[in-house]
């Protein structure tokens, strides 16, 4: 589970797992576009989301095509917040929400 943080605990990776959240099966090249990343560096911070076992990937002919995978989150999901009161944390949220619309 220290993987799983250590990946999420970087912007880049996390921006990375919600462009695969947003469609899912891209190649590099995809991922890469519009970042202010270079290739490497999105290289690297897949590599770091595979070894967390976040992404995973498959060889489709010539591409390599990415994969969320969002068993790791829910599990911590599981292991640290459902130890907390669910409801409670969806109530205080909802008001948190409610309180932010009046304000505008």
């Amino acid at each position: 589970m220290d993987e799983v943080f250590k990946a999420l605990a970087d912007p880049s990776r996390r921006s990375l797992l919600d462009r695969l959240h947003a469609r899912n099966g891209q190649t590099l090249n995809e991922l890469c576009e519009g970042l202010a990343m270079t290739r490497q560096a999105v290289t690297k911070h897949l590599s770091i989301l595979e070894d967390a076992n976040l992404v995973s990937s498959i060889r489709h002919g010539r591409e390599k095509l990415h994969y969320l995978n969002p068993v790791p989150i829910h599990q911590i999901g599981e292991r640290w917040i459902k130890k907390f009161e669910r409801a409670k944390l969806v109530a205080l949220g909802e008001l948190k929400r409610k309180l932010e619309q009046n304000e505008s």
